[in-house]
């Protein structure tokens, strides 16, 4: 039996963008092009107080689907297999979202990412080539990266962690994850000379099967509107519940990048002069 002082935090991981840098066909650059982002971010939620914001999503669900004004909305359809199931930024129509943002404003949410740009990414890995021709990069390689950057202060102070990634492709990446979470939690204990016996979970799970992954997808939405496409609107919605976003590319000031906080908040500035390749 677990002592009464025993400490369990969920978190909440996905992705905006794709760590994909060259086409698989000529291995040409492809940054930037129709299909493939200009930016890759991970991001994670850790929510409190989960039990009472499922059942408003869920709530929030049946009230849209029995609105007479969404009665036609391929979405909306069971055999769409979208909205009708689960909340999807880029497959919810504007009128959703905005319901699905407003719904968030109201809950004690943390939301942390890191965003990286890939032409600087592609500048490494050239540069890594001219060194080691026998280097081939892998989109795995950036993803497992910033899992251990994201994680890197976040795997000491509970007991207990159960971390839910949001699945990818057809392969099992539990090992690999897990593996990722324990070099980064090693690396900070030994930092900072702490002893630690907390157990780190790593669940693979599917958006619909869980609605803490619905909420990562709705923040990681807005952040990417905001690098991709330069809207602001959306995560200035959610920035309450923002606790750091650090920009790993963007070296103006300080080679490791900028982090913004509900106290420095993000503004069209952090996407002037961006490098070109």
């Amino acid at each position: 039996m677990k002592p009464s002082t025993f400490r369990l935090r969920n978190y909440f991981v996905d992705e905006a963008g794709d760590p994909t840098l060259f086409s698989k066909r000529d291995g040409r650059v492809i940054v930037g092009t129709i299909g493939c982002s200009r930016y890759f971010i991970l991001g994670l939620v850790d929510i409190p107080n989960l039990t009472p914001l499922i059942t408003d999503l869920n709530s929030l669900r049946n009230r849209l689907l029995a609105d007479p004004y969404f009665k036609d909305v391929p979405s909306m359809q069971p055999e769409a297999h979208k909205t009708v199931e689960v909340f999807h930024a880029k497959d919810d129509l504007p009128e959703v979202r905005r319901e699905v943002l407003t719904l968030l404003r109201h809950y004690q949410c943390h939301f942390s990412a890191i965003v990286r740009d890939k032409l600087r990414v592609i500048q490494y890995v050239r540069s890594r080539n001219h060194y080691d021709p026998t280097y081939h990069y892998h989109p795995n390689e950036l993803y497992d990266h910033l899992v251990r950057l994201l994680f890197k202060t976040h795997l000491h102070k509970d007991d207990e962690y159960h971390i839910y990634f949001a699945k990818r492709g057809k392969g099992d990446r539990t090992a690999a994850l897990s593996t990722a979470l324990k070099i980064t939690q090693q690396r900070f204990l030994k930092q900072h000379k702490l002893a630690n016996h907390t157990v780190v979970e790593v669940i693979p799970a599917k958006p619909v099967d869980c609605p803490g992954l619905q909420v990562t997808d709705y923040f990681l939405w807005a952040l990417q509107r905001f690098y991709e496409r330069k809207e602001v609107r959306y995560i200035e919605m959610l920035w309450d519940s923002v606790s750091v976003i650090h920009d790993m590319d963007d070296t103006r000031q300080t080679p490791y990048g900028v982090y913004y906080t509900r106290k420095k908040p993000l503004s069209l500035a952090a996407l002037q002069d961006r490098p070109e390749i």
